[in-house]
């Protein structure tokens, strides 16, 4: 891997929501690992061996996807498309978190189909990175007759995330309870349906039945596509810690009200942004960037916390060691600008002023990916790499 030396940066986001914006013009990424962040004088250039100059436009952690219904590969039988997951990639987003693999057409129900499908979409998306990007898949969908030994033996195969609780036959607290309490103690994390039913099979879901499970996640407050109301929503802001996700494929309105409600009672960090595609609504390629387009242009959001809320909260709660700019994490990094004719200064203010912020260079561990985006309109400044 190459060393890699990106100078010139205007804004670095840190994806820390405590801290959202450093005061540093300069990253050193060498094995794929962010190694230094501060200023261009204390950096060695003539030792980098790949030199990207930013010209003043801003760093970001890359984008992580919170909800995302991959199968295997790059293909989803959901809207019958290939190429999906490499295509958000070209918006920035360079990790992706399975909330289950549901959509497999014939997807095994019995305990030992649901365990195999998990172990083996988890074991795929290893070895398998969609354009350069990184997949947590194998999210187990929780069934009847699962036992403990059962996700004792898919932790130990790598397992780590259960999907969201709603979409498989195990939905009460009686029958979903113990599964929960049996994924936790062997490290997963637990995300739950919250709101209407989504696909044939899925359950309606209130703010009390997410409360009496207890997952680590309760995905999508503002609906999948269906919301809760408003009074369950300030029920799961102000009676939990549990975090709150929201997706593009939901409502807006709920979105916006959840979301100044959030700000209200100081709670911003157990925020967490993703898309929820493919789904009915589809295959959304900038769904993280147009969430946070709608947080930070209609709620009290500032857009480094959104940023914030798509990299480092997703991060902390799936235990992930990237999603900020900080020594010693994963090098994931997007390089983004305001796009041309935005009316915003910067990438920051376009993405306040409702603009999607033009996505110049993408790196995963440190190697660009992107060189140019597909999807996002032309940046008003481009970056500059060269070797040395």
């Amino acid at each position: 891997m190459p060393k890699v030396l990106l100078k010139n940066i205007g804004r670095l986001v840190s994806g820390n929501i405590e801290e959202p914006i450093l005061q540093a013009d300069a990253l050193w990424i060498e094995e794929g690992m962010i190694q230094k962040v501060g200023h261009l004088v204390e950096m060695d250039e003539k030792k980098a061996q790949v030199i990207i100059d930013c010209k003043g436009t801003t760093v970001t952690p890359g984008l992580i996807d919170s909800h995302c219904h991959p199968l295997l590969g790059d293909f989803t039988p959901r809207q019958n498309q290939t190429g999906f997951l490499e295509s958000e990639l070209h918006g920035g987003v360079t990790t992706f978190i399975s909330a289950g693999e549901v959509h497999l057409q014939g997807r095994p129900k019995d305990p030992a189909g649901t365990k195999a499908l998990a172990i083996l979409a988890s074991k795929s998306y290893a070895n398998f990175r969609p354009g350069g990007a990184k997949v947590e898949g194998g999210a187990v969908i929780l069934e009847k007759g699962l036992v403990e030994e059962d996700f004792q033996e898919m932790a130990a195969e790598g397992v780590r995330i259960v999907g969201e609780i709603g979409l498989g036959s195990a939905k009460t607290v009686e029958e979903a309870g113990p599964m929960v309490r049996w994924a936790k103690k062997y490290g997963m994390t637990v995300m739950m349906h919250t709101g209407g039913t989504s696909i044939p099979g899925s359950s309606t879901v209130t703010a009390v039945e997410v409360i009496k499970m207890a997952p680590d996640i309760a995905s999508h407050i503002n609906g999948g596509p269906t919301a809760v109301s408003i009074e369950e929503v300030n029920k799961l802001v102000t009676e939990t810690n549990i975090v709150l996700e929201m997706v593009h494929c939901g409502n807006p309105k709920i979105m916006v009200e959840a979301a100044r409600l959030i700000a209200e009672h100081g709670a911003l960090y157990r925020v967490i942004i993703g898309n929820d595609a493919p789904s009915g609504t589809g295959v959304v390629p900038l769904g993280v960037l147009r969430v946070m387009n709608l947080l930070a242009g209609l709620t009290p959001i500032k857009p480094e916390q959104a940023v914030c809320m798509a990299t480092g909260n997703t991060a902390r709660v799936y235990k992930l060691n990237r999603g900020f700019i900080r020594t010693g994490s994963e090098a994931d990094v997007v390089i983004m600008d305001t796009p041309m004719g935005s009316v915003g200064r910067d990438a920051l203010a376009a993405i306040e002023a409702g603009d999607v912020p033009a996505v110049a260079v993408v790196l995963v561990d440190g190697e660009i990916v992107v060189s140019k985006s597909r999807n996002t309109p032309p940046p008003k400044t481009a970056p500059v790499v060269y070797k040395n």
